[in-house]
């Protein structure tokens, strides 16, 4: 009889053992950018949620302050036609949702989707830059109207231009399907708490968004158009490489799924 109860005692000690470990790690499978189960308290929840929504507004940001101007841009400084203008930034936008295919692809079945926004990001940064140096630099962009004379573009300083917007495009790709699920993931399903937490980070989610787009359809609009183009984009690009860098500093707090 006493080896039955010590062998009884012994299971419901290893349960509460199990039972109190099961409450400090996710139970929705979750794991950090390791690939390692985490502790609840050290990585996800909100405290990595800053970061996400602040990528997601800088991408929001970045994207509007181009896309809201750019038929200006077109026909002011590349000198372009009207149809011309329309019809290239319509082209741009067409790709911008086409590639988030290429993103899902990506982060579903290879990279998983920190990497693939951390990857992503990076190309959308090199694109800014590259937009902004095409409209900041003499040498890659036409030569200003004398009076109603306004010299085209060269080959060369479309290719730069377009480079930048493609790779933005490309970019774009990477973080549009990916950045809102991986908000999800920092969320653990088991836990009824941080199911209202999810809940709740939807709603900071959309309005980073909205937040992104007001700055851009208002004061990057207005400092392109009054101070510069060049300092237009270069905003945007900064705030960008500043997402970056806080993704890199602080990955650790992020937790994503297997």
């Amino acid at each position: 009889m006493g080896s039955v109860e010590e062998e009884e005692r012994s299971l419901l000690e290893q349960g509460l053992t199990q039972n109190e470990s099961s409450k400090l790690y996710t139970g929705d499978g979750s794991v950090n950018i390791n690939g390692k189960p985490v502790l609840k308290q050290n990585t996800g929840n909100w405290r990595a949620c800053p970061f996400i929504l602040g990528t997601e507004c800088c991408e929001r940001l970045a994207y509007y302050g181009i896309a809201t101007n750019l038929v200006s841009y077109l026909t002011v400084k590349l000198h372009q036609g009207n149809v011309s203008a329309a019809k290239n930034v319509t082209t741009w936008s067409g790709t911008c949702y086409l590639t988030p295919l290429i993103g899902a692809v990506v982060a579903d079945a290879y990279w998983g989707r920190y990497w693939t926004i951390a990857a992503f990001s990076t190309i959308y940064f090199t694109g800014m830059c590259t937009l902004t140096l095409s409209a900041s630099v003499p040498v890659f962009k036409p030569a200003e109207c004398v009076g109603s004379v306004c010299p085209s573009a060269t080959p060369a300083q479309y290719g730069v231009f377009f480079l930048g917007l493609y790779l933005i495009a490309l970019g774009t790709g990477g973080i549009k399907p990916c950045v809102s699920s991986f908000g999800a993931d920092q969320f653990d399903d088991t836990d009824p708490k941080e199911r209202v937490k999810k809940g709740s980070f939807f709603n900071w989610f959309y309005f980073s968004i909205n937040i992104g787009g007001l700055i851009s359809s208002s004061l990057i609009v207005w400092i392109q158009d009054n101070a510069g183009w060049g300092l237009g984009f270069g905003i945007p690009a900064l705030f960008m490489g500043i997402a970056i860098s806080l993704q890199a500093l602080f990955f650790i707090d992020f937790k994503t799924r297997r």
